[in-house]
């Protein structure tokens, strides 16, 4: 329940696995969450391919919405949107979605980072853009579409990422905004717009972008053809570009003092790297396969991508099919209780990228590596978090190699931070204390962003006090390291880079 006075903003979050509308209350000090509509995130496969259902999302969004208007009111002073990176909409001449956005995690995109490279050698690519080569990224997908002659790609107009593209549809206005643009490789770090000499090479019609705008930016009233059909004559809600990519949301509200520290964005994703104010763009970030995300208040993002809590997710789904039903609580009970530091994967490889069966996957890697294999659901979970742990460690190495900054925590955000063998077992194999929290780090960022985009917070540094005022942390501190030490070999001969 709202505080009577406080600023209201309508927060929407959308992840891999859901979505949810939440009511942020700001009385000037302190932030309160109110989840006011939750709703699934369900692809759908068709002829082999997978697709994103944005037309039921922004159902639920509207949902969400009304729900909100009913329960307080049109005195809403903004609300904004962020959702995962990568995928886009495609419009035709009269701004009609074409089909549906493909999937990152669908396969069209396999090999189409070494077809690029015969467009654009590897070192240059990444000079111009600054990004880590995931196969999902947005150039690769518009590669994909190109090599398969798509009459979609003929006929589009213009290209929207999925947070913007229900921006327009939520405003008529179309802009792309600047973290979101930054997960495309396609973006010039520095320049921060386009890479156009870059897209040129590609053939990629510039026509087809639209401007880039900074967290923060309003992007217009919300459309009155809404208002009305939600049973409002007039409605007066500014629509705010927060950052849009949830991970740069989430990465707002880290609630960091100090600038020693690493942050792990934890869900679906592990999101790990440092707040820089220039982008990192050199032969070891290339070597190491880093990337550069735009952040918020003039910000980069200097991170990883590592697989994160999907390895867990999928694991969960297959025992459900084998009809051994389990919740997140119990599969961190049973992997407590397993035998500890006996197998483990690179969570990054491409065999976990998307395979018809975690588990199979998990073992069949195991054995090619000559490593004890997992038998039970227990072992199985253990082995995901303990890879997760140490590749965490090997990435906070890699990042003080790199930039030069030794870090003295981890602020841990995100839903990962419900999983407190996770947090404990990072705390022990990095030797860094987790401090961990916020859970909704990525609504409480997409909230702070609106409250500066309209004068009620004037710095991130404000921001980030709030967010300590606002929430609980949990600090893990490091236990036995001699352990830990005596595997960090054996697995770093595991990884891929």
């Amino acid at each position: 329940m709202a505080e009577k006075g406080a600023k209201q903003f309508l927060a929407f979050d959308l992840g891999a696995e859901s979505g949810r509308a939440i009511l942020g209350s700001f009385d000037g000090e302190k932030i309160g969450l109110e989840v006011l509509h939750r709703f699934p995130n369900q692809p759908v496969t068709i002829m082999s391919t997978t697709y994103w259902d944005v037309l039921r999302l922004f159902h639920e969004m509207k949902e969400g919405l009304a729900q909100c208007l009913q329960a307080y009111g049109t005195d809403i002073a903004s609300m904004a949107i962020d959702t995962w990176g990568v995928d886009f909409g495609l419009l035709g001449p009269n701004d009609e979605l074409l089909a549906n956005p493909i999937h990152y995690r669908d396969p069209h995109t396999e090999g189409m980072i070494e077809e690029a490279f015969k467009v654009v050698g590897r070192q240059q690519l990444f000079e111009q853009t600054g990004v880590q080569f995931i196969r999902f990224n947005t150039l690769f997908q518009l590669l994909s579409l190109a090599k398969r002659n798509s009459p979609i790609l003929d006929s589009a107009k213009t290209m929207l990422l999925v947070p913007n593209l229900f921006d327009f549809w939520f405003t008529g206005r179309k802009v792309t905004e600047f973290s979101i643009a930054s997960t495309t490789q396609m973006l010039d770090p520095e320049q921060r717009n386009w890479a156009f000499d870059l897209l040129e090479q590609f053939s990629i019609d510039r026509e087809m972008l639209t401007e880039i705008v900074e967290p923060g930016t309003v992007i217009g009233p919300l459309l009155q053809s809404i208002t009305r059909e939600l049973g409002y004559e007039k409605v007066d809600i500014p629509v705010i570009a927060p950052a849009s990519h949830d991970t740069g949301s989430a990465v707002a509200a880290v609630p960091a003092e100090t600038d020693d520290y690493v942050y792990i964005s934890s869900g679906t994703w592990s999101l790990m790297g440092v707040e820089v104010r220039e982008p990192i763009v050199n032969e070891k970030s290339m070597a190491h396969n880093f990337t550069n995300e735009g952040g918020v208040c003039g910000t980069y993002r200097f991170l990883k991508n590592i697989m994160g809590l999907w390895l867990v997710q999928q694991c969960r789904r297959s025992f459900e099919r084998d009809g051994n039903s389990y919740n997140y609580d119990e599969l961190t009970r049973m992997a407590s209780e397993a035998k500890p530091l006996r197998m483990f994967i690179d969570p990054d490889a491409d065999e976990f990228m998307n395979p018809l069966d975690m588990p199979t996957a998990i073992r069949d890697f195991c054995r090619q590596t000559n490593q004890e294999v997992p038998e039970t659901e227990g072992d199985l979970i253990r082995c995901c978090l303990e890879s997760l742990a140490l590749k965490y460690r090997w990435t906070v190495e890699k990042l003080a190699e790199i930039t030069g900054r030794t870090a003295q925590v981890i602020h841990m955000v995100g839903g990962g931070t419900q999983n407190q063998l996770l947090c404990q077992l990072t705390a022990d194999a990095t030797g860094l204390p987790v401090v961990a929290g916020p859970i909704e780090a990525t609504a409480t960022g997409n909230i702070l962003m609106q409250a500066m985009a309209v004068g009620e917070i004037a710095t991130i540094q404000e921001g980030r006090q709030i967010v300590r005022n606002s929430f609980p942390m949990q600090v893990y501190q490091p236990k036995a390291q001699g352990p830990w030490d005596d595997v960090y070999t054996r697995f770093t001969q595991l990884l891929v880079d």
